[in-house]
């Protein structure tokens, strides 16, 4: 069995899927954990929803859907910022409103255009497929999110805690806001080809919620969450390689059972 193991990173394909995911999944976890305590956690299932509209737009334009999607979404997230700080619209109903229009406009090219789209991909995913152009745009986006929370990890902590606090200290927390927003783009249009649109999102909530049922300061939740997101994806993509189920959804289970396992763990722990 082990051998097997082995044998399957023997192909191309399968390194660079492991590759990708693990960028992705560390990119994800690491703004996943400001987010989720920040209670902004559905911004990347909006998100998520506004890069299928941007992607299948582009299809149907036989534009790059990459090019296209990254921009629009990176767009969308500014806007949902301005949204939620300016307007009476709260936070949540802007990003469903914003993420179910993106769906349905993506959905309405679809099938007008007549384009041959495979919806399932853009939806749940399609890992195997990775070009080299998305290999090195993950890479380089996981570089940049680990020097981003090394370099300004005390701001973060500070705006992910008490914004009002940071910002009265003279932090520009406008910016940081917005940096967090742009990488959040570009992590949740990279991984759609992982995890799929309607997915995506559980890469961002399940490694932090795991992390914090046994770890309680914010420096072990952010390196655990990593590694829980991390380990989740390659035994949720050993799996798929035997098992003939889509790997989004195997991930996303596993990530499931393992929250399931740290809350018992987690009980466990409170009682000794």
């Amino acid at each position: 069995m082990m051998l097997s193991i082995f044998e399957m990173f023997e192909y191309e394909f399968i390194r660079e899927a492991l590759l990708v995911g693990i960028c992705i999944s560390v990119c994800a976890a690491l703004l996943g954990v400001s987010m989720v305590l920040k209670r902004h956690s559905m911004i990347g299932d909006g998100l998520s929803h506004v890069g299928f509209g941007a992607a299948a737009i582009a299809s149907a334009l036989n534009w790059a859907p990459l090019a296209f999607a990254i921009p629009v979404v990176m767009l969308a997230s500014f806007f949902i910022l301005k949204l939620t700080e300016k307007s009476k619209i709260h936070g949540d109903s802007a990003i469903a409103l914003i993420a179910s229009s993106s769906l349905a406009i993506g959905y309405i090219v679809v099938h007008v255009s007549g384009t041959n789209i495979d919806i399932e991909n853009y939806l749940y995913g399609s890992i195997y497929g990775i070009t080299k152009t998305e290999l090195i745009l993950s890479v380089t986006l996981s570089l940049i999110v680990i020097a981003t929370f090394i370099v300004l990890y005390n701001r973060i902590f500070s705006l992910t805690f008490d914004e009002s606090f940071a910002r009265s200290t003279g932090s520009m927390t406008k910016v940081y806001n917005i940096i967090i927003s742009m990488l959040c783009s570009v992590t949740v249009v990279l991984g759609m080809k992982v995890m799929g649109a309607l997915l995506i999102s559980s890469l961002i909530i399940f490694p932090t919620i795991s992390a914090r049922q046994i770890f309680k300061t914010y420096k072990n939740v952010v390196i655990f969450s990593a590694i829980i997101s991390v380990v989740c994806f390659i035994v949720g993509l050993v799996i798929n390689f035997y098992v003939d189920a889509p790997v989004g959804s195997t991930i996303v289970v596993v990530n499931l059972i393992t929250l399931i396992i740290m809350l018992i763990i987690g009980k466990i722990k409170q009682r000794l």
